[in-house]
């Protein structure tokens, strides 16, 4: 028996047009700092705590640990982060935002919050409410 399938009611294409759609948008906001979006996941989490090992980085943001290392990299290089060495392990270090990359903050977090706000406009506020709250039940179990 075919299995009917409905691409334009498929949730995975779906939510790949609307990821798609937003990435680009916020992409093209952060490129005008300098930034892209494949920086954005570390730097929201070291806004949020600063002093983490790259692993704890690596699992915060749902990326690969390889992955961190080269963001990382290219954030140092622009000055926004540090390495220091950290005090219980030789082998590992501590990630700290610079005074630059603290100053970004304020700078940026507008972003995603005006992107996020065009993207939901067209769902009206308990819609709106549902679909995140929805949506962090699913990312919980990823």
């Amino acid at each position: 028996m075919a299995v009917k399938f409905d691409r334009q009611r498929s949730f995975g294409w779906m939510i790949n047009v609307v990821a798609h759609r937003t990435a680009k948008k916020f992409d093209i906001e952060l490129k005008k700092h300098g930034l892209s979006i494949a920086l954005w996941p570390t730097m929201m989490c070291l806004w949020e705590e600063e002093g983490v090992t790259q692993r704890d980085i690596a699992a915060k943001s749902k990326v690969e640990n390889s992955t961190t290392t080269r963001t990382l990299d290219k954030l140092e290089k622009l000055g926004l982060v540090e390495r220091r060495a950290d005090p219980n392990s030789r082998r590992s270090f501590r990630i700290f935002l610079t005074e630059e990359g603290h100053k970004l903050r304020k700078t940026l977090l507008p972003i995603p919050v005006a992107v996020t706000q065009e993207l939901l406009c067209a769902l009206k506020p308990e819609e709106q409410e549902l679909m995140i709250e929805l949506l962090s039940k699913m990312v919980a179990k990823i």
